[in-house]
């Protein structure tokens, strides 16, 4: 950050090619330092997004509350904090080269999370609400924030945690914790949620107020490197899911129970924070945060005029709210807030020049067409999408949090019938239930979702239903059961329609995304329709591309059919054929999230 301005925002999983990466991040530092033409010496403050000795406190009064239980678990925690996490300003220090002589900074966890979702907001007042698995101690926090200050007044400590259990059924379910929560919640629309009232019985008890307890029996994560035990088991009827097992309809409805539970736990909540604070806007950030259709729930249902979530509302957000905190709340300086947001769109990386793009396709001998105009390359992608093709779409600044919105994006034509499929099956290499998302022009919005005219949704964090209008009913649709749900067509725009007729949706305007406003305007032109399908640039497992490099191999190794790079755009069958064996050392990267 230089002045109060976002100058970079960049997370490590990108360069290292390890989803998720919590190694240290030296490859975005030096990124947003090159970004922003300046010197390690130059740096005034470098800030870390929480205090590793209140969470080693954290750790060692939970080990000892549990001991002798866990014992195991404390030997292997062990060596990691005293070698490395109990020294973080040594290990700064030698990421920085020895150069940096300022002071280090760290901030609380939810602290980082709270001042993510308001600083850059688009609001003068705001209440404040973060919710995620744990920081130091705390789960959960709402408070306000005015101007350039923030308060946080009410706290739920671990370990009672919203996104705990919810990864405890990300766990049962057969997904990755931690990176397969959001993969529960497409789900969830499968089933029916009858194991809500076992849930509410026997796991959580939610007061009115959205604060809540958990019956720590059915839990060995603070003793145990699992998240759920026999007893769990038990009550669920049989044995988790094992990973890639076959999905019943007890996972789907699992699935649909945990996501209610979710969704009242976060309603409640903002109904009381609005009881407390009477704002009328609310900001929102922590992993729950990345629950669309919780988001969803508290604009549809909930007390608010208007919500904004921070788009990396979990950890990677943490690193951008640690800063703005310093810079706000420590120093004191004014706020400014732009109509939109602060966040530019959240388009935070690196970008990559015409000139540097041309010179890799050069050097590995890549057949391409270059555009000296970009309208003229809007034209050709535009017909592109209408005839069915999918397109890897690689422009300008690469994207800070976990969603592809335009910039490192694959899309198509959310108008055919069997688009959902060709992408899940031959792209993105994926589980058939997931749903894509659309891209919408933000004047059509409300023509095709219900969504308030006035409340955006750039950053793909909201799911709002498809209108009657442009809804589709189909002969027997109602029987259809479980995963056959996928067999009908919903809605004029079948591929973006989840099977309960939602859609997590972005909105798009000319300020944040300029090109894909207009490739989508012709889209629009040519077809009558200004939604498409927009979803990440990467393969199952794979983090989103950064680099051409990355994102030729990712074209290469899948069924895309085009891939436009700015202003260059390749086709597949012009290329030369990977031999299968590249085709499987690159699948073999990436590990099924």
């Amino acid at each position: 950050m230089r002045n109060g301005e976002i100058i970079a925002a960049v997370q490590e999983e990108r360069w290292t090619r390890k989803k998720h990466d919590n190694r240290f991040p030296i490859n975005s530092v030096l990124c947003c330092l090159e970004m922003g033409d300046i010197s390690v010496e130059q740096l005034d403050y470098v800030v870390f997004y929480e205090k590793p000795l209140l969470k080693f406190e954290r750790l060692l009064e939970t080990y000892i509350g549990y001991a002798p239980r866990g014992f195991w678990q404390f030997l292997l925690a062990m060596p990691s904090w005293l070698k490395q996490k109990l020294h973080l300003p040594k290990e700064m220090d030698k990421a920085l080269s020895g150069r940096y002589k300022g002071r280090y900074i760290f901030t609380e966890h939810h602290e980082s999370h709270a001042a993510s979702a308001f600083f850059p907001s688009p609001f003068e007042e705001a209440a404040i609400l973060t919710l995620d698995g744990v920081g130091e101690w705390t789960t959960a926090s709402f408070g306000e924030g005015r101007a350039n200050k923030i308060e946080l007044t009410d706290e739920i400590r671990f370990p009672h945690s919203m996104g705990l259990i919810y990864s405890a059924f990300t766990y049962f379910t057969g997904f990755k914790v931690n990176s397969g929560e959001y993969k529960l919640m497409g789900l969830a629309p499968y089933g029916e949620p009858r194991y809500y009232d076992i849930i509410m019985r026997e796991l959580i008890d939610i007061k009115e107020d959205g604060s809540f307890r958990l019956n720590m029996s059915y839990f060995p994560y603070c003793h145990k490197t699992v998240m759920v035990g026999r007893k769990f088991e038990k009550l669920f009827g049989g044995l988790a899911r094992r990973p890639e097992g076959m999905l019943t309809q007890r996972e789907m409805d699992i699935a649909a129970s945990i996501q209610k539970v979710c969704e009242e736990v976060m309603l409640r909540a903002a109904r009381h924070v609005h009881r407390q604070t009477g704002m009328k806007n609310l900001v929102l950030a922590g992993g729950v945060a990345l629950n669309c259709v919780g988001n969803g729930r508290i604009l549809r249902d909930g007390p608010f005029e208007k919500i904004w979530i921070q788009p990396a509302a979990g950890d990677a957000g943490g690193a951008l709210g640690a800063a703005l905190f310093v810079w706000y709340q420590l120093l004191g300086n004014k706020r400014l807030v732009k109509p939109h947001d602060s966040q530019k769109g959240s388009l935070l990386g690196p970008a990559y020049s015409d000139e540097q793009i041309r010179f890799f396709l050069d050097g590995i001998g890549a057949t391409y067409h270059s555009y000296s105009e970009f309208e003229q390359l809007a034209e050709k992608v535009a017909d592109l999408i209408v005839d069915g093709k999918v397109i890897g779409w690689f422009q300008d600044r690469m994207e800070f949090g976990p969603r592809a919105l335009g910039s490192r994006s694959i899309i198509g034509d959310s108008r055919n019938e069997q688009m959902q499929s060709i992408m899940n099956r031959k792209i993105k290499f994926r589980e058939s239930f997931r749903p894509f998302a659309p891209c919408v022009l933000r004047e059509d919005a409300s023509e095709y979702f219900k969504i308030r005219q006035e409340q955006d949704s750039p950053y793909m964090l909201l799911t709002a239903d498809v209108t009657e209008e442009k809804r589709v009913t189909e002969k027997n649709q109602g029987m259809l059961k479980g995963i056959d749900k996928l067999k009908a067509k919903r809605s004029i725009v079948p591929a973006i329609t989840h099977v309960d007729y939602s859609a997590r949706i972005q909105t798009v305007d000319r300020q944040r995304n300029p090109k894909l406003y207009r490739l989508m305007e012709k889209f629009k032109e040519k077809t009558g329709c200004s939604v498409i399908i927009n979803t990440s640039f990467n393969i199952r497992g794979e983090p989103i591309v950064c680099t051409p490099e990355q994102a030729y191999r990712c074209f290469m190794a899948t069924n895309m059919d085009i891939l436009v790079m700015g202003s260059q755009m390749l086709y597949k069958q012009e290329q030369h054929s990977n031999r299968q064996n590249e085709v499987d050392d690159y699948m073999a990267q990436f590990q099924p999230d």
